[in-house]
């Protein structure tokens, strides 16, 4: 039966960019704050809508995943949803889930997923959930989702409802209301997404390579996040990798205790197995697998903001972009500038937004924008709605077949030919959220002052005379809407950037700073310089307009990249 328990609301359940991410134990321990935020997510869609229809869920594995999903299902139920489509023991990939809500057709889907934050009893929670076209929520719904957590007097549920997450088939209940029939599925969490791939690539071409006399030898590291199915099943048994080139392959509740973020910091033992020049590529993903870090051979390593520029300059080699074309091209506005260079050299329209790939959901939905991609590991095309990072992976050994070329010359040649984008980004994380919120404040004053679109920097032999300076705002060329305060940016007259964005992504604790330095270099002898020398002199402004140190007590970053 059909239970309506009263509740009182919480005021801290807006969800951000990657739905609502707190503190593993504010679910837990509060009460009815996992309860709350499900009935709120329900409620905003339009009860005409949800009568019978099909939702997906799936989850990182992290720990409180299986508990959360049992309470969905006891809420969807209560709710009036038809279907629940639910991975094989919880699990599905963020790109599964956006492949299985398009293929199906169904209203939305739920992902328990903090993304790359630490997992475990003491680690990240959070629950995303994306529309019908397979995407991330719009911001007229997130909010919607947050008014209706605002005023929440009682939510519905059957508690008596009880699945088995580890059978695989259709689950059927016969509800005592007025909701019936409900069906639970629970699916293969690799098969769809598989299916889909292969009508993407050429896989003859990549078992090839995998498995041919010059053998390309792979070192691919799941990070314990949910790709390890994922990888062994497609990569090794699908394309023939080795088993032993699949490392970390069993999704943990903890994560293994590590950050399953695919950066040079969190996935250094992938960055040291590579240093030794056995394998001549390497990859690394983020617990829910939408993000995915490209190495090459003696831990070479490819810029997330190079990495789309590459795919984007070598699409003929890809069966579906041969089909389907190649109609524009899109990037985060902190993601250098390195694939406008391709869309100018390809005649594309170039689509600039900001920071969230919900943004980039509608270019591709309106047939603007074929492929698109952000400096923070995150690249996809319009195949789903999602970032994907398997795809990723497949679409450079694609190019490697295609090509025979290794990671290294890839890269090397994409920037004889383009021009090379320096780029860094400096994180400061957990910063005490007043401090985050004054220190961007009085820095936008004086960068929006008119007279420092005048002024020139003198950093040793170097001077630089500000062109542009403004807080990005981005209107969406589909529907006409306006994203403000987007990021602080500089532009100088040379082309070089530098970038202040307050991230909006980060877990519960404290706010996260990233400043972004941009330089390009079109001369091809200069293209193996430091990439921290020749951007000293913008971080030296950076840091010094800034005054970040100063007012944080911090000597330097948490993580660069």
């Amino acid at each position: 039966p059909v239970r309506h328990e009263r509740t009182s609301p919480y005021d801290d359940q807006r969800p951000g960019p990657g739905g609502l991410r707190k503190k593993t134990s504010v679910f837990e321990s509060k009460r009815n704050y996992l309860q709350n935020y499900i009935q709120s997510v329900l409620s905003s869609i339009d009860l005409r809508d949800r009568q019978g229809s099909t939702v997906v869920v799936g989850s990182d594995g992290r720990y409180f995943s299986r508990t959360a999903i049992e309470v969905i299902v006891q809420m969807a139920a209560a709710n009036g949803i038809g279907r629940l489509v639910i991975g094989h023991n919880g699990i599905l990939s963020t790109p599964a889930v956006s492949c299985i809500i398009r293929k199906i057709k169904a209203i939305g889907g739920i992902i328990l997923t903090a993304s790359h934050n630490p997992g475990g009893p003491g680690g990240d929670f959070g629950i995303k959930f994306n529309v019908a076209n397979g995407g991330p929520s719009s911001d007229t719904v997130t909010e919607k989702i947050y008014q209706v957590s605002r005023t929440l007097e009682e939510y519905a549920i059957c508690p008596d409802l009880r699945i088995d997450l580890s059978r695989l088939g259709r689950q059927d209940f016969d509800l005592e209301n007025k909701f019936k029939p409900f069906r639970v599925e629970i699916v293969d969490s690799v098969e769809v997404y598989l299916n889909m791939l292969r009508g993407i690539f050429d896989f003859n071409a990549i078992k090839g390579l995998l498995t041919g006399p010059e053998q390309l030898k792979i070192r691919i590291d799941a990070m314990n996040g949910v790709m390890g199915p994922y990888v062994r099943r497609i990569l090794c048994d699908e394309l023939g990798a080795p088993a032993n080139s699949a490392v970390n392959c069993v999704p943990l509740e903890d994560f293994g205790g590590q950050y399953p973020d695919p950066n040079l910091t969190y996935a250094a033992s992938l960055v040291e197995s590579m240093k030794g020049g056995d394998f001549g590529f390497g990859a690394a993903f983020d617990a829910d697998g939408d993000r995915c870090m490209i190495l090459g051979q003696n831990a070479f390593f490819v810029h997330p903001s190079d990495s789309v520029a590459v795919m984007a300059a070598n699409t003929s080699c890809i069966p579906y972009f041969r089909q389907m074309g190649l109609r524009g091209l899109a990037r985060s506005m902190p993601t250098s500038t390195a694939l406008d260079k391709v869309a100018k050299a390809l005649k594309l329209a170039l689509y600039e937004t900001p920071s969230g790939w919900r943004f980039f959901g509608n270019l591709m939905d309106s047939g603007r924008c074929s492929l698109c991609g952000e400096e923070s590991f995150g690249t996809g095309s319009d195949h789903i709605r999602e970032k994907d990072g398997l795809w990723s992976v497949l679409m450079w050994l694609s190019i490697m077949a295609s090509r025979k070329q290794s990671v290294e010359e890839i890269v090397k040649d994409h920037w004889a030919k383009l021009g090379r984008n320096y780029v860094c980004r400096f994180d400061y994380e957990g910063i005490e959220p007043k401090v985050a919120f004054y220190l961007m404040r009085d820095l936008e004053a004086m960068i929006t002052d008119k007279t420092f679109t005048s002024q020139k920097f003198a950093v040793g032999n170097n001077v630089y005379s500000v062109e542009k300076a403004d807080n990005f705002e981005y209107i969406d060329p589909v529907d006409g809407t306006v994203a403000r305060n987007q990021g602080l940016r500089i532009i100088f007259s040379d082309g070089s950037r530098l970038i202040f964005r307050l991230s909006g992504t980060s877990g519960g604790v404290g706010a996260t700073i990233r400043i972004y330095a941009e330089s390009y270099e079109r001369d091809p002898e200069k293209h193996g310089r430091e990439t921290q020398a020749v951007l000293g002199p913008l971080i030296a402004i950076a840091l010094k307009i800034s005054n970040i140190h100063e007012r944080t007590g911090r000597r330097g970053p948490s993580v660069i990249t």
